[in-house]
């Protein structure tokens, strides 16, 4: 059974003033998205499923009609505030999205199979998804995830900090936990996250593995995810900005010894774009790729 590629691309784009998950990049308009289907294509994914909101659907299916429909199968789900879930008859209040774990929840009706998640404004880079696939393909089992994980200095922005989530593994390559640090920045000869609110700053190896949101689960994950998202309500009823994020229950199952978790170290280049001054960078990225022949141009020729 092929795996499906999962690609959470709901959010608001606040920091980057806009929708993201369609601004073009590439040489002929394409969005980032679509080289992350290109990839999936090559590396044997069957079914790319989109996490979206109901307010830029028409956008979204706008940009990418037709391009890749014969290629791979394609599904949509909606991440609304009110989305369905098992055991939840109401939901408080809320300012703003229940965060990436909630966005793949939403999804859990049209995943039968292994599959990976990655977000809708990343460039992982062709490797990562031959790795997650073989993965998938060959190991993945209902208590073995695994998780691409890239050098934190290939995945820094020029323009501005950016938050990550700093892995720790044991002697096997098995995933330990993962402590999200935000605000990391290059200062200096190294970098450093700010630890408090105080400004008080912290150093982080420049080689340290950080998780870019580029997950592979076993279909499994989505009842520890309901579980994990009924209690995150019900804890979280009058926090109306409380997000679930992916590892806040990868973390609980590792300490519950109910999973293992393959880390998959990847020194690719990341490309993304927080803010709007990261643009021209993946822009001229792109344009680089296609000039060394990793990708035709149009994309879809």
């Amino acid at each position: 059974m092929k795996p499906t590629l999962l690609i959470l691309a709901a959010g608001m784009g606040s920091r980057y003033g806009g929708l993201k998950q369609i601004d073009p990049v590439g040489t002929s308009g394409e969005a980032i998205i679509e080289y992350s289907i290109y990839d999936a294509i090559e590396a044997g994914f069957g079914k790319v499923v989109f996490v979206i909101r109901k307010s830029i659907e028409e956008a979204f299916k706008e940009k990418f009609a037709n391009k890749f429909q014969d290629k791979i199968q394609v599904e949509y789900v909606f991440q609304e505030l009110d989305a369905p879930v098992a055991g939840i008859t109401e939901f408080p209040h809320r300012e703003k999205p229940w965060g990436t774990g909630h966005a793949v929840l939403v999804a859990k009706d049209v995943v039968n199979e292994p599959f990976a998640v990655i977000n809708a404004d990343d460039y992982y880079g062709k490797a990562a998804y031959q790795q997650m696939a073989d993965f998938l393909t060959g190991k993945c089992a209902a208590d073995h995830y695994s998780m691409v994980a890239y050098t934190l200095r290939n995945t820094l922005s020029d323009a501005g900090t950016v938050n990550r989530g700093i892995c720790a593994t044991d002697k096997e390559g098995y995933l330990q936990d993962v402590v999200e640090r935000t605000k990391i920045q290059r200062e200096g000869d190294g970098i450093v996250y700010f630890q408090d609110e105080n400004g008080d700053k912290q150093s982080v190896p420049d080689t340290a593995l950080v998780s870019m949101n580029f997950w592979g689960f076993h279909p499994s994950y989505f009842d520890a995810l309901e579980t994990g998202f009924r209690a995150f309500v019900k804890d979280n009823w009058e926090k109306p900005r409380a997000e679930l994020y992916i590892p806040t229950v990868v973390n609980a199952q590792l300490k519950a010894n109910e999973i293992k978790l393959s880390v998959l170290p990847n020194d690719e280049q990341w490309y993304g774009v927080t803010y709007q001054e990261d643009k021209p960078i993946v822009v001229e990225a792109f344009k680089e790729l296609h000039a060394k022949g990793a990708y035709p141009a149009p994309l879809w020729a």
